[in-house]
């Protein structure tokens, strides 16, 4: 179901969607997206991560990709407005994640879009990938993403993510709270503004924390279906990310023929954030050359 959102006489904002999406995705689970940017422009769709919602791409729907690109955002199962089940089992079939991307980009019309996938998001994909192959898609955009899971080891996970992580799937608030708290921290080199550090706690605390941990109850190796893209791939990771190491992007780059990088010096987990001019700049012109 689509609920267009209605426009003053100036038109459509940068920073509003232009349509919004109740969208029935993998296992009968509502998921909530929004549309933004010019509906005639190259298609982007934007893959959050664990514990976050679709607010946090906001520097790039109300930014310079607006005018070019239609983009699409939507809350991962377990968070933001999307369905919030409980029960294990809806976070650990890879399937229901890549049933979700396949009825996102068919209910929302997104045709061959270059997908941006920013950590837990990376998974995401993989799951996708696995179940559909990637000729739906133009382009892979792997933010600081994570494509293995190999728990105890936990290999290229750092401790931003490993020392606050368990606690915050706790129920006790107690727990949780600080936990996020500090791992919103560690996400950034420089502090995030008040206001953006406000919003960003409000929306990890909207993830009921037994969800954070279904997420990462998981075992996942996305090397082989790495080894099998077709489509270009922009790695873009922080040098300074304590949540999921720059060893991840190197995984990536070894495991992945298209890939390339972009390393993003003096900045963390959230590039589209830390340097959201540059980050859009190269998006745009990875979306340019893929949909071309």
């Amino acid at each position: 179901m689509t609920r267009d959102v209605v426009l003053d006489e100036a038109g459509t904002s940068a920073a509003e969607p232009v349509r919004e999406y109740d969208i029935r995705g993998g296992g009968g689970v509502m998921l909530h997206a929004r549309e933004w940017g010019n509906p005639d422009g190259a298609p982007i769709l934007f893959v959050h991560g664990w514990s976050q919602c679709d607010m946090c791409w906001a520097a790039q729907v109300s930014g310079q990709l607006a005018p070019s690109c239609r983009m699409v955002t939507f809350d991962i199962r377990g968070h933001g407005m999307s369905d919030k089940p409980l029960d294990p089992g809806d976070y650990a079939d890879g399937r229901l994640w890549a049933d979700d991307i396949a009825a996102v980009m068919e209910q929302t019309e997104l045709d061959r879009p270059v997908v941006v996938a920013w950590s837990y998001g990376g998974f995401i994909v993989g799951d996708y990938v696995r179940v559909y192959g990637d000729g739906a898609i133009a382009g892979v955009n792997l933010v600081d993403a994570t494509v293995l899971l190999r728990p105890p080891t936990f290999a290229h996970i750092g401790p931003g993510f490993l020392d606050n992580a368990p606690n915050a799937s706790l129920p006790d608030p107690r727990s949780n709270i600080p936990a996020i708290q500090r791992f919103l921290r560690s996400a950034t080199v420089r502090p995030l503004d008040e206001e953006l550090w406000n919003s960003a706690l409000c929306w990890n605390m909207a993830v009921p924390p037994a969800v954070r941990g279904a997420l990462i109850a998981r075992e996942i190796d996305c090397g082989d279906v790495l080894a099998g893209l077709s489509v270009p791939v922009l790695v873009t990771h922080g040098r300074e990310d304590t949540i999921v190491l720059p060893s991840m992007a190197e995984y990536i780059l070894d495991h992945c023929p298209t890939a390339v990088a972009s390393w993003y010096e003096g900045v963390g987990h959230m590039p589209f954030v830390e340097n959201a001019q540059r980050f859009n700049r190269e998006l745009a012109a990875f979306v340019e050359q893929a949909t071309r």
